[in-house]
């Protein structure tokens, strides 16, 4: 079996053995220069992961693996131009370094390339392979809309909220988990129970990433933090200081969320000392716990023996504690 670091050691591998410098360049050197950043790859190790779980070999699903990190990264050109992020993985975003159509062109042929990649390796389970890619494809972009959706109104539930997130975030975690099993001879019954482990695991992921966007640190982080804020996007630190707040609160949180101004400090500032005074950053990190332990239950339940699936417990833990 492999271990976490061996994988993440794989998966740099995998991706260096790759040439994704083509003509026109105008279209190939922001995939490249997207991909090369690197960043923490926990799709395609989540993959191998699954794969090497059951008992397949990994290099069957290597292809997958590119395939389903070149996606994400897709995803993050187009959200990056959608929510004028100046810098991902501490670097500046595609749209920035060149402009906002190279974004979009180069952000498109992403996602034709992961389907390149994952009809690169045959099997026989291939077409529910990709069937469960293209599923998850939609969700993805259904979950985009509802984050749209979500900015021009006031009355966003939680329940709301944590659907969104599942089709924007949890979905591609829990589906990289399923393909990787995909590979193998692993039972129905399991794939997805690992499924189900994916979704809870993102959905915690995703609201460490919105903890982070207040209370991160920049140079760590990889991002600029604030923007959630600045950008009047409807995060469960939002939504729960809503739900906590007394009527005075609420209706000052409503103002600064309705507003979009020149200097957005003195607004991130205000939002935060709320979210202090609430102790919302508690409230998050006891739901981050809950779904992490509904997780990990989910994983002590597959049938497999347990030391099999230590590399998906420390995955798991490291995106418990995860600072960055």
């Amino acid at each position: 079996m492999y271990t976490l670091e061996e994988l993440q050691i794989k998966v740099k591998q995998y991706f260096s053995e790759e040439n994704f410098i083509k003509t026109p360049r105008g279209l190939y050197e922001p995939i490249d220069y997207t991909l090369a950043l690197g960043g923490k790859r926990i799709r395609p190790i989540m993959l191998l992961a699954a794969t090497d779980m059951f008992g397949g070999n990994i290099e069957e699903s290597r292809y997958a693996a590119i395939a389903i990190e070149t996606f994400h990264n897709f995803t993050l050109l187009h959200d990056d131009l959608m929510d004028k992020s100046p810098v991902r993985r501490g670097k500046p975003t595609v749209y920035r370094k060149w402009d906002e159509n190279t974004a979009i062109l180069s952000g498109d042929a992403m996602h034709i390339l992961a389907w390149h990649y994952l009809l690169k390796q045959k099997h026989n389970n291939l077409y529910h392979i990709l069937r469960t890619f293209e599923k998850t494809s939609l969700e993805i972009h259904e979950g985009q809309q509802y984050d749209m959706d979500f900015e021009n109104r006031n009355d966003v539930t939680i329940a709301e909220y944590m659907n969104m997130i599942r089709l924007k975030t949890a979905v591609l975690l829990a589906a990289a988990l399923k393909i990787g099993a995909l590979y193998t001879d692993a039972t129905t019954i399991d794939i997805n129970l690992l499924y189900e482990f994916g979704i809870s695991l993102g959905l915690a992921f995703q609201l460490r990433d919105d903890l982070l966007d207040v209370y991160g640190d920049i140079t760590t982080f990889g991002k600029q933090t604030g923007t959630d804020i600045k950008d009047n996007k409807k995060t469960y630190l939002m939504l729960k200081a809503l739900e906590k707040a007394d009527l005075k609160t609420k209706a000052q949180l409503i103002q600064l969320f309705s507003t979009k101004p020149e200097n957005p400090n003195v607004k991130i500032t205000e939002v935060t000392e709320i979210y202090d005074k609430l102790e919302i950053r508690t409230d998050v990190e006891n739901e981050i716990s809950k779904l992490h332990e509904n997780a990990i239950d989910k994983l002590n339940c597959i049938n497999r023996p347990q030391q099999t699936k230590k590399c998906l417990q420390d995955l798991a833990q490291k995106l418990l504690e995860r600072e960055v």
